[in-house]
């Protein structure tokens, strides 16, 4: 029994799915984390039929780059399907890399979803793994995978609080004895992150730049708080003249950045302090102990942390890898189903 139990393993093709705005990470039984690449597809139209030229790294050089006839979109807003058949067609190549076109074997995909997805879009998300011939899908929500992927105590009676800050959304979720107590998620993450910037850097500037230098800018000298003095780091950045239509180059700094960021960077705090206000007696005090635990690729911003535990007077730590908190935690829901049966739901 050992052995063939070995050799299932061996042959075993079953993934665990971060279906994220920004990135899609997939995780396969037995290996880790295998993929980890932008939720980007590039569209080509030949003769009036449209056709997937491009996913992932090789679609995300092609944002803001294409030429007519190529089109290079995200088919996922806000942690949900905003494209059905562009997603499906991701998805599918997605898992095509990692366990290949041919497997005669039909996986059983665990996929995560935002906590505050309707009825309809966890549909779309289900029906979309399902086209890969998965043999089964189960959904688990994204605060309760990014707090098993943190090494949260989940099933134990105590409050865990978790603040998962993605591409499209932050959601905010206290966590006891298995199942999610409360839960708040807004449109904020690193894309509205981005769009701040995009948008500062015209007003101030009259300079027009893409999201992927908006980006670049962020992970250089963004920060959630302004320098305590002087103007901090600076960064180089280059895009088009609105006055004269050519091209110009301009230096941005850190406290400009800040500044940028402070109307998103409010609305993540706000959030925080609305979840403890709703947050029951018993489980507070359990997270006045234990804090308040943040992953996603919004966790990176400077000093947010700092930000957030002045607001709430409570510890506020960056989980080891919060860029992975949310595979890593799907991934191991995957390998223990039997310990997180009543966690995940699955169509079967």
């Amino acid at each position: 029994m050992r052995f063939l139990n070995k050799i299932t393993s061996l042959f075993s093709s079953d993934v665990a799915i971060d279906l994220g705005t920004a990135n899609t990470v997939v995780y396969v039984r037995g290996k880790g984390i295998v993929l980890n690449e932008p939720s980007v597809v590039a569209i080509g139209e030949k003769k009036g039929k449209k056709s997937v030229i491009a996913v992932g790294d090789e679609a995300k050089q092609m944002l803001g780059r294409t030429p007519g006839q190529i089109q290079a979109i995200r088919p996922l807003r806000n942690g949900v399907i905003a494209d059905f058949d562009v997603a499906d067609e991701m998805i599918r190549k997605f898992i095509y890399k990692t366990v290949g076109r041919n497997s005669l074997h039909h996986p059983m995909i665990v996929i995560c979803v935002p906590s505050g997805a309707t009825a309809v879009e966890r549909k779309a998300i289900r029906e979309a793994a399902q086209n890969s011939r998965a043999k089964k899908v189960a959904l688990i929500e994204e605060p309760m995978a990014a707090a098993i992927g943190a090494g949260l105590p989940v099933s134990e009676p105590s409050g865990s609080m978790i603040v998962d800050i993605g591409g499209g959304t932050t959601e905010v979720a206290v966590i006891s004895l298995g199942n999610i107590v409360y839960s708040r998620s807004v449109p904020v993450g690193g894309d509205k992150l981005d769009e701040a910037i995009i948008n500062y850097i015209r007003r101030n500037h009259n300079l027009l730049v893409g999201e992927t230098s908006a980006e670049r800018i962020k992970k250089a000298i963004g920060s959630a708080s302004i320098p305590v003095s002087g103007e901090g780091e600076k960064f180089e950045i280059k895009g088009r003249d609105l006055v004269d239509g050519v091209p110009k180059e301009i230096t941005v700094t850190e406290r400009q950045v800040a500044e940028s960021l402070a109307e998103p960077v409010s609305q993540i705090v706000e959030t925080v302090k609305i979840a403890l206000e709703h947050t029951a007696p018993e489980l507070a005090a359990d997270i006045v102990d234990r804090g308040i635990v943040m992953t996603g690729g919004g966790a990176l911003l400077k000093n947010l942390d700092q930000v957030l535990r002045q607001a709430t007077g409570l510890p506020v730590t960056v989980a080891e890898d919060p860029l992975t908190c949310v595979a890593m935690g799907t991934g191991r829901a995957l390998e223990q189903s039997s310990k997180y049966e009543d966690i995940l739901s699955s169509d079967y």
